[in-house]
């Protein structure tokens, strides 16, 4: 799968989920283990997917951009979700536009299977907090998550009789594995290697 086919797959995925409930649940419950509401976790991913997509456009090799996407107070979750289509829509386009060799920080030099792979965690991670938050039983699909986990998590545990959405939602401090106890802390490895001279 190439790197933004993953990105419009789970983006695609998400909406699926959420976008039939813009209207009929209420986006102000905590979405999941987060102290966000589920408005403001979609408005982040917004934020995450555009900023992926800034820094892959920009490559810089030393910070992150200095920007933050600010979605209107008025916005409904309707509209916001509009906008994490948009930003998902122009990380794929970045991905697509991105030759393999190009790095851009995150953390280090970050080459563009990392940042596909940044976009697919966020999406699919932050699509399970709302659908929690909004009482929507779902599991991020198998593939996506195996892909997130190929590149990120490089050390997951090898727990060949679970799913991977349970050992990416263990990873990332959302869940418990195998009698293995909820994380309180991590963090995943985009960057690769040493900047190409």
């Amino acid at each position: 799968m190439r790197n933004s086919d993953a990105v419009r797959s789970a983006l695609d995925t998400a909406l699926r989920v959420l976008a039939p409930h813009a209207e009929d649940r209420d986006w102000n419950a905590p979405a999941g283990p987060l102290e966000w509401n589920c408005r403001e976790t979609a408005a982040h991913l917004a934020h995450d997917l555009l900023a992926y997509a800034g820094q892959l456009a920009a490559r810089p090799t030393d910070r992150y951009l200095p920007l933050d996407l600010v979605v209107r107070p008025d916005a409904g979750p309707a509209q916001v979700l509009t906008v994490v289509t948009a930003a998902g829509h122009l990380l794929a386009t970045a991905l697509d536009a991105a030759p393999p060799e190009l790095r851009a920080y995150h953390h280090g030099p970050c080459d563009p299977p990392g940042f596909a792979a940044m976009g697919v965690a966020e999406t699919l991670l932050h699509t399970h907090d709302i659908a929690l938050g909004l009482g929507l039983p779902w599991q991020p699909p198998a593939d996506l998550c195996a892909l997130v986990l190929d590149r990120l998590f490089p050390h997951a545990p090898d727990e060949p009789d679970a799913p991977a959405a349970e050992v990416l939602l263990w990873c990332t401090g959302r869940g418990e594995l195998n009698g293995r106890p909820r994380k309180s802390s991590w963090t995943w490895r985009a960057a690769v290697g040493t900047w190409p001279v």
